[in-house]
């Protein structure tokens, strides 16, 4: 039995489906640029700067959890509606936060929120064709990659004009529009599954229990993002201290430099179907363990650290395509739990690679956030490769 929809995907309905990802996930790491001056603003140690951007990607794994498999059962219009209610409020509380309490709750809850990305990718799986959903998840995830990857040169644009806290203002205005488009164009559709919530939520623990397939590529997932985070949430501070001396803006201008991980996106989606998942993979993990050994030999070299930026953002999305591609094909009517849990995973990651990353790089400096994101990398390819010679 499968998920009926009211509308085939229209190229403008696509279009405006990426938009709203883009923009959606751009608000997780908005904050990661502004770290130093959300800091020094609000009278913060070091000690508790690394939870600023794990609250948003602790959020948004409670929410991949809790709300994702809603897509399921339930009218993910109607589910896209509260949550960019949701999302709105969280940003304004973040724009208007006095204190690292309220900082801190806005932020986690902005993650609970932008929960709106891991409602359309699943709803453009389901109305995709076989003869088209090769472009459909490549467009989507071109839409992800590109929120994920500007996001930080945005925040650091209007953060050095206007303030950190603008930032947030200007992205709950976003978020609002977004918001009302999306409930003018998306369709309803009617779910094929119907299950109680404890039902939903046990019904993953399944899922994950019976599925190999699935517990490899979340479990490879976790490790590659966690590497990812790490270095994008510490960048910033390593760039703005001796010898660079970066401004906030100037810093998230790397953003336009990891933009490269848009086209590892959109060659990943291309080889998938030509040479297969796995060696696609292969060569984009191999990428991001090389990435951190040009990041460590260029510790003072800004050339050096945006070839590592560059191979690290290559990497990270040329490996999530294929691995989003077959968590997709394991269950038809099971893809919004299937994706819940390797995003799960995959956002427990990222919030762990930020935490430890800020930690590590405070203790150890730059060359021990290197090692620590090469043996995440390493861990995580040879854990595929293995996987592949058993099989």
């Amino acid at each position: 039995m499968h998920t009926t929809e009211t509308k085939p995907l229209k190229n403008k309905l696509l279009f405006i489906m990426a938009t709203a990802i883009a923009a959606t996930a751009a608000n997780l790491y908005y904050n990661q640029p502004l770290i130093p001056s959300i800091g020094k603003a609000l009278n913060l140690s070091d000690g508790v700067l690394g939870f600023i951007p794990s609250a948003s990607q602790i959020g948004y794994a409670m929410a991949i959890f809790f709300i994702s498999p809603l897509g399921d059962v339930m009218n993910r219009k109607l589910v896209i509606r509260n949550l960019s209610i949701i999302l709105v409020i969280a940003l304004l509380g973040v724009y208007l936060a006095p204190n690292f309490a309220i900082l801190i709750t806005s932020t986690f809850v902005v993650g609970l929120g932008a929960n709106i990305t891991q409602q359309l990718i699943p709803l453009g799986a389901s109305l995709s064709t076989l003869e088209n959903k090769g472009k459909v998840m490549a467009t989507l995830m071109t839409g992800l990659t590109t929120g994920i990857l500007l996001s930080r040169t945005l925040s650091g644009f209007i953060a050095q004009h206007f303030g950190w806290r603008a930032v947030f203002l200007g992205a709950a205005i976003i978020a609002a529009i977004i918001g009302v488009v999306l409930q003018l164009t998306l369709p309803s559709n009617k779910p094929a599954v119907k299950l109680k919530y404890t039902q939903l939520l046990g019904s993953m623990f399944t899922l994950v229990k019976t599925k190999p397939q699935l517990r490899e590529a979340a479990f490879v997932g976790a490790l590659w993002f966690a590497a990812f985070n790490a270095m994008w949430a510490t960048i910033a501070i390593h760039v703005m201290d001796a010898p660079f001396l970066l401004s906030v803006q100037q810093v998230g201008l790397l953003g336009f430099v990891g933009a490269a991980g848009i086209f590892g996106a959109k060659i990943a989606g291309k080889w998938v179907d030509k040479i297969g998942v796995r060696k696609v993979m292969t060569v984009s993990i191999s990428l991001v363990l090389l990435s951190f050994v040009v990041l460590a030999l260029g510790q003072n070299s800004m050339l050096m650290l945006c070839i590592g930026i560059i191979l690290l953002d290559l990497g990270v999305f040329g490996s999530q395509i294929p691995n989003q591609v077959r968590v997709f094909a394991i269950d038809e009517n099971a893809r919004s739990r299937t994706n819940a849990v390797y995003m799960l995973f995959y956002y427990i990651g990222a919030a762990v690679g930020s935490a430890v990353g800020v930690k590590v790089i405070s203790t150890y400096g730059w060359t021990g956030l290197t090692i620590f994101g090469f043996a995440l990398a390493a861990i995580a390819l040879l854990f595929h490769l293995t996987r592949k010679a058993k099989k």
